[in-house]
């Protein structure tokens, strides 16, 4: 087992590097476009699967309410963009939701429903508003947003799906293993915020 965290360890650092998800490249659109946005940049990637293992650590009803109120912000924060409603400092709070959200997920504690959805809710606007900041003039603005939500779920649910897996592997090591990487993701939002 530590062998397995240091090499998931290993991987995420070298994986630290720019912000990949905002470059504007490649002749895509509509849904394509959207589902690639979430998954083509470490950082939303990281955050949105942060959530879904946030979501399985508290367990119970946070394993569908916390990612859906991530998922219904993000619309929300990708309407205010296709409006052109400013949101400050959106690349600082992406890189500051994938400190964050990795932070909590590394502190194991409980937190009330409500605090989790909240928390993920605020940090969803700033991807959202990326997200639709940058919808390729030639998209339907609707397949694009189906687009970067079904991404976003497909993330949170690889986090969750991690999560539950960590924890039946070995049920002595799967706090302290979910922990380390909450930590790791922790360090990679430092990374992409000092970029």
């Amino acid at each position: 087992m530590k062998r397995a965290i240091f090499t998931l360890a290993a991987l995420f650092a070298a994986l630290a590097g720019p912000a990949l998800a905002h470059t504007g490249v490649g002749p895509v659109s509509g849904l394509s476009a959207g589902f690639a946005h979430p998954i083509g940049g470490l950082d939303h990637g990281l955050a949105m699967i942060a959530v879904g293992i946030l979501a399985a650590q508290l367990g119970g009803r946070s394993l569908w309410l916390v990612p859906a109120a991530f998922v219904a912000m993000m619309i929300v924060g990708g309407g205010l963009a296709f409006g052109h409603v400013p949101v400050p400092y959106v690349e600082q709070g992406i890189a500051g939701s994938v400190f964050i959200l990795g932070a909590v997920v590394a502190l194991g504690r409980r937190m009330p429903l409500a605090v989790a959805m909240s928390l993920a809710g605020v940090l969803a606007v700033f991807h959202g508003h990326a997200h639709g900041a940058e919808m390729p003039a030639t998209a339907s603005g609707l397949d694009y947003a189906i687009g970067f939500a079904a991404a976003t779920a497909m993330l949170h649910a690889v986090g969750i799906g991690l999560t539950l897996g960590v924890q039946k592997a070995g049920a002595t090591l799967a706090p302290a293993a979910v922990r380390l990487g909450g930590g790791i993701i922790a360090a990679a939002g430092v990374t992409l915020a000092a970029l």
